[in-house]
């Protein structure tokens, strides 16, 4: 990625408002990612996310209380049979935007580190079957490489302007 314009300069700005770092707020645990995987495979219930995920219980509560008030899950009651009413976990549009999020991190995953044996699971669409894969595209519909994608600023990047470089 190259930076462009006034973002040229990096000691003129500073990463405050930047979106990547806000995401990683969010989802940015090893614990809340893997909740978010599990999520988009159907895991709803509670002690399924803790035995899935591999986490101790007082981790899933608080990351579950973090991806909800986040709004990234809805926590919705039901009862189960002979039993108390109890919460599921339910993934929110919000939450359901982080598919392609989960599926590079997966596709560099599967590139770069499973070796020789290869991936565990195979992406692929439902409807035809073909390989599902995550691309950079520009809304012309062009394939972009990183090395050819340029960032410029935005009106609100004038609020992330280093306090040196203020006007």
């Amino acid at each position: 990625m190259t930076l462009t314009g006034t973002l040229a300069d990096r000691d003129a700005w500073t990463a405050d408002l930047c979106s990547i770092d806000l995401a990683l707020g969010v989802v940015g645990t090893r614990s809340g990612m893997l909740i978010m995987r599990e999520a988009h495979y159907g895991t709803t219930r509670y002690d399924d996310f803790v035995s899935r995920v591999g986490v101790t219980e007082k981790v899933a509560a608080g990351r579950l209380r973090d991806l909800v008030d986040a709004g990234l899950l809805e926590r919705r009651p039901y009862r189960a049979p002979g039993s108390r009413t109890r919460h599921e976990y339910v993934l929110t549009p919000a939450g359901a935007d982080l598919a392609p999020v989960l599926l590079a991190l997966m596709q560099w995953g599967d590139r770069h580190l499973t070796g020789e044996r290869g991936p565990a699971l195979h992406a692929h669409h439902r409807e035809c079957g073909a390989p599902v894969t995550v691309q950079a595209r520009c809304c012309r519909g062009h394939a972009v490489a990183g090395e050819d994608i340029a960032l410029s600023a935005t009106p609100a990047a004038d609020d992330a302007r280093a306090p040196d470089a203020q006007p």
